[in-house]
């Protein structure tokens, strides 16, 4: 097994464009989750997200780009685009055989279905957009970001719902590890807030109307965000060799199922998850220092990964925090701008806090830090991500 290295990062999302950004939005507990901006919002009974504002497709991409990239795709262009630039990644064209992508995506080019859907039915319109099925496919964006950065090795897509990018970049770091490749693209995105994708969501009543509040006694439901983000996984010894900038090591992943209900989850398959990604790392529970959760703010979720976090770890649990109390679930891509958060308490020591708790639960029995950021020294860190159909994914990561 061959270490791993994360050398750049980059991503667009509600808190920020940027992962400098996002990280100081992570930092100061902002919340980007508010009233949403689109056609036929009025007809949702949900009607706040995590939304990527005043978002200009133009200043980045051109017409003939436009024409090819659902929104979803456009995101993952700019954040991969900004891991690239940090990275410092030049690959000759022998490299680039053993270089590729991984993706994660739950939806795939939604609003791009939606839109189609809306002409075709609502419209009457007998003819949709010649470019409608490369634009919705859920593998557009591994495709494109292969394509942009000139990589021939394995490009794929993986879609587990809401451990899609855990998945992905689990795959890349196996990749590599293996020795199957030397440089993978990584991470996942996302852009569902669309009529059509949350009037499907909110036909499941588990949407909240006035926040996400996770581990908290008042909360009532997630809110969905969208954006994405994209990390370069390298060898370590090439990342080494090329002084490249390392951001955090990755050192264990694990995934399970819970094999149970297609929307309740099991907390012995996010125990078990967690546990395999500390075993491959090679991790005591007292050497982790901080747990990203996936944290949705539902009543069944946290409730369950509480549970399966004091099975771990007992009664002492390290520090636990939701981000997606500021920047919304963002589904697929979710996992990957979450490992931004686990990267920022790893080499900053600031772990990102819960914002919007109000009163603890005594059913989410765990520090979520609430509101505000604490500092502490990290050496080690695990991201969960935990999907509809007990889809259990886990990261471990350790700090440089």
């Amino acid at each position: 097994m061959r270490r791993v290295a994360i050398t750049g990062a980059g991503t667009v999302n509600a808190l920020g464009r940027d992962v400098a950004q996002t990280l100081a939005a992570m930092a100061e507990g902002r919340c980007a989750i508010g009233p949403l901006a689109f056609e036929e919002v009025e007809r949702l009974s949900i009607r706040i997200g995590a939304q990527v504002a005043d978002w200009d497709e133009t200043a980045r991409f051109s017409r003939q780009e436009i024409a090819l990239y659902d929104r979803g795709v456009q995101f993952a262009l700019t954040a991969a685009r900004e891991a690239v630039a940090q990275a410092g990644l030049s690959l000759t064209d022998a490299e680039r055989l053993r270089a590729g992508v991984v993706m994660g995506t739950g939806g795939g080019g939604f609003t791009t279905i939606d839109d189609a859907y809306r002409a075709v039915h609502a419209q009457g319109r007998n003819r949709v957009h010649p470019f409608t099925i490369p634009r919705l496919m859920h593998s557009a964006a591994a495709s494109h970001l292969a394509m942009a950065h000139g990589l021939k090795g394995p490009s794929l897509t993986v879609s587990t719902a809401c451990a899609s990018s855990n998945h992905a970049m689990g795959q890349a770091f196996q990749m590599i590890a293996s020795g199957m490749t030397d440089v993978m693209l990584t991470g996942g995105s996302e852009a569902t807030l669309c009529f059509g994708g949350l009037k499907a969501w909110e036909g499941l009543r588990v949407m909240s109307p006035d926040g996400c509040r996770p581990f908290c006694a008042t909360r009532n439901g997630m809110v969905q965000g969208e954006g994405a983000a994209v990390l370069v996984f390298e060898d370590w010894d090439r990342a080494h060799a090329r002084g490249a900038p390392i951001l955090a090591e990755v050192v264990g992943f694990a995934m399970t199922s819970d094999a149970g209900d297609i929307v309740l989850p099991d907390p012995d398959g996010a125990a078990r998850a967690m546990r395999g990604a500390m075993a491959m790392a090679g991790l005591p529970p007292e050497a982790v220092g901080y747990i990203n959760a996936h944290g949705t703010g539902t009543a069944a979720n946290d409730r369950s990964e509480a549970q399966a976090i004091r099975q771990v770890f007992g009664d002492t649990p390290p520090p636990v925090s939701s981000t997606k109390s500021m920047h919304g679930h963002l589904l697929g891509a979710t996992g990957a701008v979450e490992l931004l958060a686990v990267i920022m308490a790893l080499r900053d020591g600031v772990l990102a806090p819960t914002v919007g708790h109000v009163q603890a639960d005594p059913d989410c029995p765990i520090d979520c830090i609430p509101n505000v950021a604490r500092r502490a020294r990290v050496d080690a860190a695990l991201s969960n991500a935990f999907a509809f159909g007990g889809l259990n994914a886990c990261l471990a990561l350790r700090r440089v």
